[in-house]
């Protein structure tokens, strides 16, 4: 018997893979996505770069679901050996596990510096990220079924609260910061794309939610889902702050989202300052991207050695802990997430796409309706 087989009480709504796609994706990436696609462009057109981007990242997802719905009901670590081989699906299960690792160390790292610099002035970093930690490892216990369920309750209460902050911020936005369209050309666009791809990763996490599906055959819309409202998210992020802070104020500042609510009060509301509440919305869904990929990373040993899954939740717990903790500050957490980037980029954009060919000229696995 498998025991990293998939169990009936794991499986999985077509709505609920869209919200792990879209918790996944809305991570660190809203703090820092105006400050890296500027410094990379050097110009307001990012916005733009942002729509290419979400285009790209919706082919890649749509390749993803293409690929293991030819495996249906196995993830990405079951059914590589199928088409490449033991030793060679070996390497690349353990890339992309150690990829759901740093991801899932960057991320939470992340998560304690801005905790720390906001909120818990003074406390250390290992303080915080082992809080989390201890929290999340209890929420990946309860398997993928229980953290979609999760994720379900903290989108809406992310999205509302997103809007409304980004909404009240209009009383300093300045269309002018925004002009002229494509004043130095479309080249400095297509620099902001190479930055602005990271943090729409997400969709690569299909290559084992659709596995659990109840209906794998959903899994485009599910894909459509997952990029289009992150993309929409990242869309009006750029634009507020852009038009609230300039594209000179933006680079300037280490987290120019969180700047920009700090920028403005509303006096007579029940809160006239928004910074310290979307805080602590979106520590909410850093939380999801890293429950997903240390699940993620978990399950892959697991099955790659054919055991139960939870002594893996918790051998990976210190393997995250120690990536965290090796940057000495924020700048180099930024460094080993561009690494990380891209080495995603290529590895959920590019190998999928190889994967489905190989797949396809070896005949391997079912045709997909």
């Amino acid at each position: 018997m498998n025991r990293a087989s998939i169990s009936a009480e794991d499986k999985i709504t077509t709505s609920q893979a869209a919200v792990i796609i879209i918790n996944y994706t809305l991570g660190s990436g809203v703090l820092t996505l105006p400050r890296t696609t500027v410094e990379a462009a050097q110009t307001p057109d990012v916005w733009l770069s942002i729509i290419i981007s979400g285009i790209i990242v919706t082919a890649a997802g749509l390749i993803v679901v293409l690929l293991c719905r030819r495996f249906q009901g196995k993830t990405l670590f079951q059914f590589v050996p199928e088409i490449t081989g033991k030793w060679l699906a070996w390497i690349l299960s353990f890339t992309v596990i150690t990829v759901f690792l740093v991801i899932s160390a960057v991320q939470i790292r992340v998560m304690a510096e801005v905790t720390g610099f906001y909120l818990l002035d003074g406390t250390p970093v290992w303080a915080i990220v082992m809080s989390f930690m201890w929290i999340g490892l209890y929420l990946t216990l309860g398997g993928i079924n229980c953290m979609a369920r999760i994720y379900e309750l903290i989108l809406p209460i992310t999205l509302i609260f997103f809007l409304i902050s980004f909404l009240l911020s209009t009383k300093i936005f300045n269309i002018d910061y925004l002009r002229p369209v494509l004043g130095s050309g479309i080249m400095p666009v297509l620099r902001g794309i190479k930055p602005a791809l990271f943090p729409f990763t997400g969709y690569e996490i299909m290559l084992i939610a659709t596995a659990y599906m109840k209906m794998p055959k959903k899994a485009v819309k599910a894909v459509l889902a997952g990029t289009t409202v992150p993309l929409f998210i990242y869309l009006v992020t750029i634009i507020m702050v852009i038009g609230g802070l300039s594209i000179y104020g933006v680079q300037t500042r280490t987290w120019p989202s969180l700047d920009l609510l700090r920028s403005f009060e509303m006096e007579g509301l029940i809160f006239e300052r928004f910074e310290s509440l979307l805080l602590v919305i979106w520590i909410m869904q850093i939380f999801s991207t890293f429950t997903v990929t240390h699940y993620a990373a978990s399950l892959g040993w697991s099955q790659l050695f054919n055991k139960s899954l939870k002594p893996f939740l918790f051998a990976m717990l210190p393997v995250i802990f120690l990536i965290a903790m090796v940057p000495k500050n924020v700048l180099e957490v930024f460094k080993l997430g561009d690494i990380v980037g891209n080495i995603s980029i290529f590895l959920f954009g590019g190998v999928p796409l190889l994967l489905l060919l190989i797949s396809m000229v070896r005949k391997k696995g079912g045709n997909p309706n």
